[in-house]
């Protein structure tokens, strides 16, 4: 008989209170996903099976190095107002996703973690007025990661030959390499079963240049709600990604764990 897998203990969801009452943390990773349609190819959870696959993975890096860490079970919904007119795409507003994650910084500040990374995994979350807001109103300092935006902007060019928004190569290749199984592809051939991920231009150069924003209407921006050409996706694109994300992530966490509370916090 095969055996059971050890517990991982900077998993909340798998350690227990034996465990918790000899080993506090310093630092909480709450992975925010959504519920949403992923073009024709991938999972309506891929957002939150990212967060959980680079949170789990950015915490273990940091824990054998040191780090008090432990990762939240991961918020599975999100804001999909944009996306209302596909199937079973699960909105939370933003006002209400902001008091389930000032309740739950509450619950960290009352039980002396006093540290919060965020880490985003969906584009339709929009974090940082939250952080003004709760900003002086808790001792829990709280920080911010989008992955898919600032932690990998600059390498995503190096990895990825088409620029894409949603469904595209790049969540493509993180899924092929962490989650395989529920990616649809043609059963012959292997090819994803998935459109080009081509968008529609609005009627205005001033928001097709990025000089004016709105929310966009995702049924009228796209086909089947891919945006990006996920076809060069491949497992090991997603695989140096993450690399990327647990080295550049895990360093952080270290020096937030070991960093003193104080006044002049963060600086």
């Amino acid at each position: 008989m095969a055996a059971e897998p050890a517990m991982r203990p900077w998993i909340l969801s798998e350690i227990n209170y034996a465990y918790v009452k000899e080993n506090p943390y310093e630092v909480a990773v709450l992975p925010m996903g959504a519920t949403e349609p992923h073009n024709l190819h991938l999972p309506y959870g891929t957002d939150t099976y990212e967060a959980d696959a680079i949170s789990s993975r950015v915490c273990e890096a940091a824990h054998q190095r040191g780090a008090k860490v432990v990762m939240l079970p991961p918020i599975p919904y999100g804001t999909e107002t944009n996306q209302s007119a596909f199937p079973l795409s699960m909105n939370v507003n933003p006002s209400t996703l902001g008091q389930i994650i000032a309740d739950l910084v509450d619950s960290l500040a009352n039980h002396g973690v006093h540290k919060l990374l965020i880490l985003n995994s969906h584009g339709g979350n929009d974090f940082k007025p939250l952080l003004r807001e709760l900003h002086g109103s808790t001792p829990v300092q709280i920080f911010l990661a989008d992955w898919f935006r600032g932690t990998s902007a600059d390498v995503k060019p190096e990895i990825f030959e088409n620029p894409d928004d949603h469904a595209g190569e790049m969540e493509t290749s993180l899924a092929l390499a962490y989650f395989p199984h529920l990616v649809n592809r043609n059963t012959e051939t292997g090819a994803l079963n998935a459109d080009e991920g081509a968008t529609n231009s609005t009627r205005f150069s001033a928001v097709n240049e990025g000089w004016v924003s709105i929310t966009r209407p995702w049924h009228l921006l796209t086909t089947n709600s891919g945006s990006g050409n996920p076809h060069q996706a491949t497992a090991e694109k997603g695989e140096k990604l993450m690399q990327i994300l647990v080295e550049r992530l895990s360093q952080f966490l270290v020096e937030l764990s070991e960093a003193k509370l104080d006044d002049q916090f963060p600086f």
